[in-house]
């Protein structure tokens, strides 16, 4: 009877949970609801982001400024408006080492592609902090990438509330970032692109795309709801006077745009880099970097914060061509120092700017040859923001929607296709990677190729591989061959050296099994003869993906790892099964240091893994 009442009991239970998933939300119905509320949060996050920017602009640069206009000497003053942000920012570089100063992207990809997207809050507020300590007080810099990763944290963070992990985790962040972008430039579908092409680095299915559409619409909504309609920037009505002679134009400004984009990104690096090198205190470089900038900015104040302001200017038609061409490379260099000495902020305002005045100054130039057979230079300058955008960042269709919903106008899609196909095609030509994969490439990680990958790129042979090798002469015979495979415990292929030493070639069983019959011949047949001289071989540095995709293409078990390539002297051998055992404890020890440093780790059975 207990035994009945058990049973009847169990069964009610399974019944009443039968009837409350009824009245759950489905998968896509959750899917929808946490989207939601990423795009709201991403939304409210963008305000509080520009009104802290605006905040430190008002009561440090506009004082600031002030002053410098006063003219005379005191225009010696202005490099001291971005040097008191730097100063400001010291506490929180102190308090965070390695997290605040710098362009921090490219680490923002590592964390989402490469390293499951546990983000920490604190995220949140260092980037909102040091970004308008940075771009408030003139440091050249934008808030797009910052407002992505802001966004991106929050998306983060959902996921660790939920506790996903994963492919979901990916698309929360992406939706993050979508809603983020999409607030900041009141243009949604471009925040969509923008996270599918650069965030989530064109890997996307339809069920994440869902998700980046949803939060990003929100974020806009809300964004609307306070800012209003407008666009980010107010571009001119724009048309085709001859698309004859017009067309050929946007070809070859986008074939200037892609040469001058790899000229960005390679002269970003060559300065970060020098400040690298450079014999000065962590904290100081970004404040001596703050005085070049303004140094520049003596000459040159367009170049000072995210530039929006000359951008106006330039789309009204309003630029000189001979100082917007100077203005592209002092945009460049004065990035370059800004974020290659330490300030926080991203990259997509400036690419916006030079590709303005990239524009400008050409549309300038060919209005002024053909007056009648061209548009005013405001067209070609708005075709020049998204195209030069689209070359640094390789990513054309982020580049053609952002205008294409800044402007309103159909007419414009042709000229900025043209043009950011063509920038991107050419930059990619001559500079493989964007602005933003730069550094993966340096450490030998293709970051389109995903986590897995990564790890095994990451691990070498040399801590892989077992010292424990059986060797044999080649001037031995098969029977003493065959000696050695009955002692060997776990090896199926034997390394055949020479006298000196030297791997001459390999051998296995497969080798030997046509004279395991014939006494006769197993005595006189010499390892030398007819072991296999044609072998693949390792060295301790080469890396496991290099390693696996050896052993697929030989269909073998085992390699063997020899000192050099030209020096074939063995060190070890390699196995398969050893490659695969230690990718698992590679992954399964990331996944709980990941989980550690969130705040994650608990109990395993309530982890969701989509």
């Amino acid at each position: 009877m207990k035994v009945g009442k058990v049973l009847d009991i169990s069964a009610l239970n399974l019944s009443l949970q039968g009837r409350l998933k009824k009245f759950l939300p489905g998968e896509n119905s959750l899917m929808v609801m946490i989207a939601s509320a990423i795009g709201l949060a991403a939304g409210l996050a963008n305000i509080l982001f520009r009104s802290v920017t605006d905040l430190v602009h008002k009561f440090i640069f506009v004082p600031g400024e002030h002053i410098v206009q006063q003219g005379g000497w005191h225009i010696l003053l202005l490099p001291l408006i971005p040097m008191a942000g730097m100063v400001l920012l010291v506490p929180l570089s102190l308090m965070y080492p390695g997290k605040v100063n710098g362009y921090g992207f490219t680490k923002f990809l590592r964390k989402v592609n490469l390293e499951g997207g546990y983000i920490r809050f604190r995220t949140i507020i260092i980037k909102i902090i040091s970004t308008a300590l940075t771009i408030g007080t003139g440091g050249s810099a934008g808030v797009e990438g910052p407002i992505a990763q802001v966004g991106g944290a929050l998306g983060s963070q959902v996921g660790q509330f939920f506790r996903v992990s994963g492919v979901r985790m990916k698309v929360y962040i992406a939706a993050g970032c979508a809603g983020g972008v999409g607030a900041m430039f009141n243009a949604p579908i471009a925040g969509v692109f923008f996270a599918s092409e650069i965030v989530l680095l064109g890997t996307y299915e339809i069920s994440s795309f869902s998700a980046l559409v949803i939060s990003s619409a929100m974020a806009t909504v809300v964004s609307r709801a306070y800012y209003g309609t407008s666009p980010a920037f107010p571009i001119p009505n724009y048309h085709l006077v001859n698309p004859l002679v017009e067309i050929p134009l946007y070809i070859l400004m986008g074939v200037i745009i892609g040469i001058i984009a790899v000229l960005h990104i390679r002269i970003f690096y060559a300065v970060r880099d020098r400040w690298v090198g450079v014999k000065l205190h962590p904290q100081l470089k970004p404040i001596v970097g703050a005085f070049m900038v303004g140094v520049i900015a003596i000459f040159f104040p367009q170049v000072m914060g995210d530039g929006y302001e000359y951008i106006e200017e330039v789309l009204a038609g309003k630029g000189i061509i001979w100082f917007m061409i100077l203005l592209v490379f002092m945009k460049i260099i004065a990035t370059s120092i800004t974020l290659g000495s330490g300030g926080a902020g991203g990259v997509f305002a400036p690419a916006l700017f030079i590709g303005a005045v990239i524009g400008g100054s050409f549309g300038g130039s060919a209005h002024y040859l053909m007056p009648e057979l061209t548009a005013n230079p405001g067209a070609y300058a708005a075709v020049g923001i998204g195209a030069f955008l689209a070359a640094s960042t390789h990513a054309p269709l982020t580049a053609i929607f952002l205008l294409f919903e800044m402007t309103g106008n159909y007419l414009i899609i042709i000229p900025i296709m043209l043009s950011s196909i063509i920038g991107t095609v050419v930059a990619h030509k001559f500079q493989r990677d964007s602005i933003d994969t730069v550094d993966f490439t340096r450490e030998g990680i293709d970051i389109h190729e995903g986590m897995e990958t990564a790890i095994m790129k990451s691990i070498k042979v040399g801590s892989v591989m077992t010292e424990d090798v059986d060797f044999i002469s080649e001037r031995a015979n098969i029977d003493q061959l065959l000696a050695i495979f009955r002692m060997a415990e776990r090896s199926f292929y034997f390394p055949v050296i020479n006298e000196s030493g030297r791997m001459i070639g390999i051998i296995s069983m497969q080798d030997v099994k046509w004279v395991l019959h014939d006494e006769e011949q197993r005595g006189e047949a010499l390892v030398g003869n007819v072991c296999s001289r044609d072998v693949i071989v390792l060295t301790p540095d080469d890396n496991l993906y290099n390693a696996i995709s050896l052993f697929d293409l030989k269909g073998i078990e085992e390699i063997p790892v020899v000192e050099a390539t030209d020096n074939r002297w063995v060190v070890g051998m390699l196995r398969r099964r050893d490659v695969i055992a230690k990718y698992n404890r590679e992954v399964l020890s990331r996944g709980i240091s990941q989980r550690r440093a969130s705040g994650m780790v608990g109990d395993p059975r309530l982890t969701i893994t989509k």
